[in-house]
């Protein structure tokens, strides 16, 4: 288990900052304690310098691994990261750890495996767009069994060529339930 670590425990010098604020002259030094403090398992840890000249800290942490925050998160923007995923053999997965948003382009027709979702009590939820190949071969798209879509029927792909069906997963049970629904189809 990694102790809980203050500002005054990653500063050379020991000196705390009470308003939290550290002068660009410490960014060096404050990277150089970070790294000498930490170990291999704790989670990686950057700084950026405050930039004086704008209304918000620009401080920003980088992590490597899953973080957990007591209380809100209160954000002026942010971005989800995107992947393109692909099949084999008649195949493709989704890796919840990868992102939130996904597109597969039909190449052939595939069994989705939704993978890796978080443990149960973690609410997780993605979009995937999937793409009808530009030959309009009408590509089948099976869904995992663990899929509820609303009246317990999946939607049928758009069939023409290069059609755009938007979909939108959702569970909060570790993946033992997937509520499935349709967000567009025949777009592009």
């Amino acid at each position: 288990m990694t102790k809980a670590r203050t500002l005054a425990d990653f500063v050379a010098d020991g000196n705390e900052y009470a308003d939290g604020v550290i002068a660009i002259s410490e960014v060096t030094n404050l990277q150089t304690s970070l790294d000498a403090k930490l170990d291999d398992t704790d989670v990686g840890v950057s700084v950026q310098a405050y930039d004086a000249d704008t209304t918000k800290n620009d401080v920003a942490n980088t992590f490597t691994a899953d973080q957990t925050i007591n209380g809100e998160l209160l954000v002026d923007s942010y971005n989800e990261k995107y992947n393109a995923v692909t099949s084999s053999s008649n195949a493709t997965t989704i890796d919840c750890e990868a992102g939130n948003v996904f597109t597969h382009v039909l190449t052939e027709a595939t069994t989705f495996t939704f993978s890796n979702p978080p443990a149960s009590g973690t609410a997780y939820g993605f979009v995937l767009k999937v793409v009808q190949d530009s030959g309009a071969n009408a590509y089948a798209v099976t869904w995992p069994g663990s899929v509820d879509w609303p009246a317990a029927t999946a939607p049928t792909l758009t069939a023409t060529a290069d059609a755009v069906d938007v979909f939108v997963f959702y569970t909060h049970d570790g993946g033992t339930t997937w509520y499935g629904f349709v967000s567009g189809q025949g777009l592009g």
